[in-house]
């Protein structure tokens, strides 16, 4: 009853309502997020140093270090921030601990592996675009585990509190009539025991005389 008079249920179904919407939100940031790589690369090698390294014959220059640098202070944060709330949010399930771990662990190391892989393909070496491109895809696959994980958690959560919100109106409707029956038996017996009592006592002053 506590749920329903200070409303908490209530506040519970939309709460889990606003975090399904902010998923469906992300799920579009991470179709952007593969749509914005494949518009500039592919799974090959070398098209990912084609794209960092320039292409003579694309006449592509090479990406410099100022861009490089822009682009990472930005990714850095926001898929930092991304991962901390997917993460924190994945702590509610009832995943198995070792598994929430990993699979944090992992999203983590796949966003910082992205970003850097870039920088090692630019500067260190062409090889490194083999690392680029499995940074990319670890970083996608683990964030749609992280949604669907999440996801069908607070679904299951909410048909809970569907059913709970479809029983607990009946059980309070049983406890209130059980209450009535117990008030209505104490009326009853209060009623009747002065009549009792007194018919006692005009029994018992009867006999005396």
């Amino acid at each position: 009853m506590r749920f329903f008079v200070t409303g908490e249920q209530r506040r519970s179904a939309l709460l889990n309502t606003i975090i399904l919407l902010f998923l469906g939100y992300i799920a579009l940031l991470w179709v952007s997020n593969g749509l914005m790589y494949f518009h500039k690369m592919s799974l090959t090698p070398s098209s990912v140093t084609d794209y960092y390294l320039g292409s003579e014959e694309d006449f592509t220059q090479p990406i410099s270090y100022q861009s490089l640098l822009e682009v990472s202070h930005f990714h850095l944060f926001s898929m930092g921030i991304l991962v901390l709330t997917l993460a924190h949010l994945m702590l509610f399930t009832e995943l198995p601990t070792a598994l929430k771990i990993w699979l944090s662990g992992l999203t983590f190391f796949a966003a910082v592996a992205n970003e850097a892989g870039g920088w090692l393909v630019r500067f260190v070496h062409p090889d490194f675009a083999y690392f680029k491109i499995g940074s990319f895809l670890l970083l996608e696959a683990t964030l749609a585990a992280l949604l669907i994980f999440i996801i069908a958690s607070l679904i299951q959560t909410r048909r809970r509190l569907r059913t709970h919100q479809s029983v607990s109106p009946l059980k309070h409707g049983e406890k209130y009539a059980s209450q009535m029956q117990m008030s209505t038996r104490h009326k009853d017996y209060e009623a009747t025991t002065p009549v009792f009592e007194g018919n006692l006592n005009h029994t018992s002053n009867h006999s005396s005389h």
